[in-house]
């Protein structure tokens, strides 16, 4: 990664958004104790609290700093920006995480749910990630990453809204590679599977398969930043099943049960 810490370079900077559990909090360790100052923004306090002690343990002072915000309170989100560089003199990536998967019967339509769903993984996500990409197109440097999932490759009938949002971030985060990458931005899209989080409690118990930690999320996540990916799938192996399953014809697709 072009932002690698060393004796006389400053330690590079991240804004992890959805940073209290899940993938954004295990990003931030990694990304910690690879020589990241993290910047990490959830709603929960007590939550980033304890997650920047643990970093803190972890690899030292003064490589976590908390900031309570919900995600969607756009109007602050430039102001993060601006003290954030003033504070620690420079901002090298920004990775979107934050998610919500309300739980949908198949036979039921609940538009609250659906407007969270839709708020929180799509709108918030390009609030965030657009105002980045303006900052990071000016130095001509940068990380975008998303963490969007395999449930936006295709429209099944166990989530309409949840499918809608991941698949609307990963055009999103398509489109801003398309214009950032000529610009020295990279921009990551990120389509985990069954990650054991808060999140996948809503999840049938007997769909689930191929269930990888927090961690080993992060490591992926981290890897491919490196290496300037830009889409990968966590674990890798859903590349192959998502592939056949896009090209399931339709009037077969849809009678299908998941």
């Amino acid at each position: 990664m072009a932002e690698q810490t060393s004796p006389i370079l400053p330690q590079p900077v991240a804004i992890l958004v959805g940073a209290s559990s899940g993938i954004g909090a295990a990003l931030a360790r990694e990304l910690a104790v690879q020589g990241w100052r993290v910047v990490l923004v959830a709603r929960r306090a007590e939550a980033l609290q304890r997650l920047a002690e643990d970093i803190d343990r972890r690899v030292g002072p003064g490589r976590a700093f908390v900031q309570p915000m919900d995600a969607r309170e756009y109007d602050r989100i430039p102001e993060l920006y601006q003290r954030v560089l003033r504070e620690q003199g420079r901002l090298d990536a920004v990775i979107y995480s934050a998610g919500v998967m309300h739980p949908v019967a198949p036979d039921k339509y609940n538009f609250a749910k659906d407007r969270e769903m839709l708020e929180v993984n799509l709108v918030a996500a390009v609030a965030w990630l657009g105002q980045a990409a303006a900052l990071f197109q000016n130095l001509g440097r940068g990380h975008l990453v998303g963490i969007s999932s395999v449930a936006g490759d295709r429209g099944r009938i166990l989530n309409p809204a949840y499918h809608a949002s991941k698949a609307g971030l990963t055009t999103y985060l398509e489109s801003l590679r398309n214009r950032l990458t000529r610009r020295g931005v990279h921009v990551l899209t990120v389509k985990p599977g069954f990650v054991d989080t808060p999140m996948l409690r809503q999840a049938p118990p007997k769909r689930l398969f191929w269930v990888i930690s927090p961690e080993q999320a992060a490591r992926d996540i981290v890897h491919a930043m490196k290496k300037r990916k830009q889409v990968i799938y966590t674990p890798a192996r859903w590349r192959w099943l998502m592939l056949i399953i896009q090209h399931i014809p339709s009037v077969i697709f849809r009678r299908l049960n998941f």
